[in-house]
């Protein structure tokens, strides 16, 4: 799984991709605010059709692949012109900063981006100054009215479902534990939210709200049945198996008893996985993301759970949403009582815990992406 995926072979995918998200399912629905801006623009290109840029973090990662793949299935099916870019890792910021700025000067109607951070955020302004629709996914930016709107998981509530499954899992034993973050030479707000939303979820204070690693070392979790735990290590995996087996090996290395690990998404969880392996070591492993092929690990137990969200769904949307807002000035909402439009999460496990909702993989590959 999460091998990477060249150009040319993902071209061809995006090509065969029909279209698969029906247009009753596109549909801005739900409430609250954040209205779009009323001043965009009237009309598409001179050919009459939309021209929509899609600024990914990468192309290395079948998540931000999936989203590429129901971007295009969706402007092919409303006659939206789609430019696709990413940058070469989850903290190129200089490849979106360009890309915005191609999207500005081409006179492009609207702009998707899964960000990199707050550092993209001043040209995405400039972009609704030029009178252009910004829709972000995946990652809700700092403050949310950055863009028009945000089709995301709550990565936080993600976080905190694996947390709580941890808990009931471990069953009062203590808890020796690795977290693998993204990065820890940026605050990425998708990093801390799942990050935060674990360490809650098991019941560990997170310490300082805004960023990653400042939780106490030790103490009592108070999920589930409650115990001890000590945080033995935390490192950056750049959300790669090789940089995840990596940071493992060295958990390893401090702790060889680690029984808990917390990966950022699914690449760092199976470079965990590996490094668990070769080490002989046990340990309970938990993710985020819900790609159809890191089933496969949960099913052998590599994996234990996974929070699965959606990315192909929020690309629609968003195609969706500028389409509508250039040509029918219709106003994508919030959903209720947030500051972004919610698309969903599950549980992914074969080892379902009481009083935790969760699908199994044999349902989950009715769910899944990629």
């Amino acid at each position: 799984m999460n091998h990477v995926i060249s150009p040319a072979a993902r071209r061809r995918r995006t090509r065969a991709t029909t279209a698969l998200v029906a247009t009753a399912t596109l549909a801005l629905v739900a409430c609250g605010a954040n209205d779009a801006d009323d001043n965009g623009p009237s009309s598409g290109a001179g050919d009459g059709r939309v021209k929509v840029a899609l600024i990914l973090k990468t192309f290395s990662n079948p998540y931000f692949v999936s989203m590429e793949k129901s971007a295009q299935a969706a402007a092919a099916q409303l006659g939206v012109d789609l430019v696709v870019s990413a940058g070469s890792s989850d903290t190129d910021t200089g490849a979106q900063l360009k890309a915005i700025n191609n999207a500005i000067a081409g006179g492009f109607e609207g702009i998707i981006i899964t960000s990199n951070g707050d550092a993209v955020n001043a040209a995405l302004q400039r972009a609704r100054t030029a009178g252009q629709y910004t829709i972000a996914l995946d990652t809700l930016p700092t403050p949310p009215s950055t863009v028009n709107l945000t089709y995301a998981t709550d990565n936080t509530q993600a976080g905190r479902i694996i947390g709580k499954w941890t808990a009931s899992k471990l069953a009062g034993r203590p808890a020796t534990i690795a977290l693998l973050d993204a990065v820890n030479t940026a605050v990425i707000s998708v990093d801390v939210q799942r990050n935060h939303g674990f360490l809650e979820g098991i019941g560990i204070p997170v310490g300082d709200p805004k960023i990653n690693g400042k939780a106490p070392g030790s103490g009592q979790y108070k999920g589930g049945m409650g115990g001890s735990y000590e945080i033995v290590c935390e490192l950056p995996t750049n959300g790669t198996i090789p940089q995840g087996k990596s940071a493992m090996q060295t958990c390893l290395q401090k702790n060889p008893d680690i029984n808990v690990v917390y990966a950022v998404n699914e690449p760092a969880a199976q470079g965990a996985s590996q490094a668990l392996a070769d080490a002989k070591s046990d340990a309970i492993v938990v993710a985020i993301d819900g790609g159809c092929s890191n089933l496969q690990f949960v099913e052998s137990g590599s994996i234990d759970a996974t929070a699965a969200q959606f990315p192909g769904k929020m690309a629609a949307l968003g195609v969706q949403a500028i389409h509508d807002l250039v040509t029918e000035k219709a106003r994508p909402k919030t959903s209720e009582g947030r500051d972004f439009f919610d698309t969903g999460v599950m549980l992914f496990t074969n080892d379902p815990q009481p009083g935790i909702s969760s699908t199994d993989v044999a349902g989950a590959r009715k769910l899944c992406w990629g």
